[in-house]
């Protein structure tokens, strides 16, 4: 198997605060990975250290091949990024925006593409309102367009179905599901522990910081165990060492 993310010892701390304790992670190609954790367990400060958005202060990162630190404009223009925070530029249009992301990536047929997601995602009545005037929902589904519409060989997104109401998330998963089936790879950021037992082949679990378990969902599974509650054990049994 290719590796396409690899974690090596990777470390990050704000002052006095570590946000990530020497952390090893490798992810392989075809994988839909989840990097699970509460709140404040340094999930997304890892995947700003994954796509170049943040230095880590120790170890090193891989994407694709490319070390994140020394080249992350390299990787990021490789790999498909939605952040935690949906920010399309409040002053372009939802087309516009993507008009933008087009020229950058230097994607062709834009508009053919564009249209496709607009009517996938169901919100093509709002492609000429402004990024500022659309509801969190709509700018979610905007920022896991302009994620997906270059069909990256890889994808990192943070807290994938926030904001989506309960038909829009079976429709992102069922996407993301069949996404990896082409032989792409998924890596997502979520608390929400019910969805990656769901659609996750492997995980990791984050907790202070520290890397508490990584493996296949199936041994669990095989174990007659639940994620939920195996996550819930170890990071109730972290809290009291």
């Amino acid at each position: 198997m290719t590796t396409v993310i690899e974690a090596r010892d990777v470390s990050k701390s704000y002052g006095d605060v570590q946000a990530v304790n020497h952390v090893n992670l490798s992810v392989e190609k075809g994988a839909l990975f989840g990097l699970l954790g509460p709140n404040g367990s340094g999930k997304t400060t890892m995947i700003k250290m994954l796509t170049g958005q943040t230095r880590p202060t120790g170890g090193t990162a891989t994407v694709l091949g490319i070390d994140a630190e020394k080249d992350p404009v390299g990787v990021r223009g490789r790999v498909g990024i939605i952040p935690e925070q949906e920010t399309p530029p409040s002053f372009l249009t939802a087309q516009e925006y993507l008009e933008f992301v087009a020229a950058v990536r230097k994607i062709p047929d834009i508009q053919k593409k564009a249209d496709w997601w607009f009517e996938f995602l169901d919100f093509a009545d709002k492609k000429n309102v402004l990024c500022k005037d659309l509801s969190r929902g709509t700018r979610q589904k905007l920022m896991f367009t302009q994620a997906f519409i270059h069909e990256p060989e890889l994808a990192l997104i943070d807290e994938p179905l926030i904001n989506f109401d309960p038909i829009m998330q079976d429709l992102v998963k069922d996407y993301l599901a069949a996404y990896v089936k082409k032989g792409k790879t998924i890596f997502i950021s979520t608390h929400i522990l019910e969805v990656a037992e769901e659609i996750c082949s492997g995980f990791a679990i984050l907790h202070k910081g520290n890397l508490l378990h990584t493996g296949p969902v199936a041994e669990l599974t095989a174990r007659g165990e639940h994620l939920p509650s195996y996550f819930l054990s170890l990071v109730r049994k972290d809290r009291h060492v």
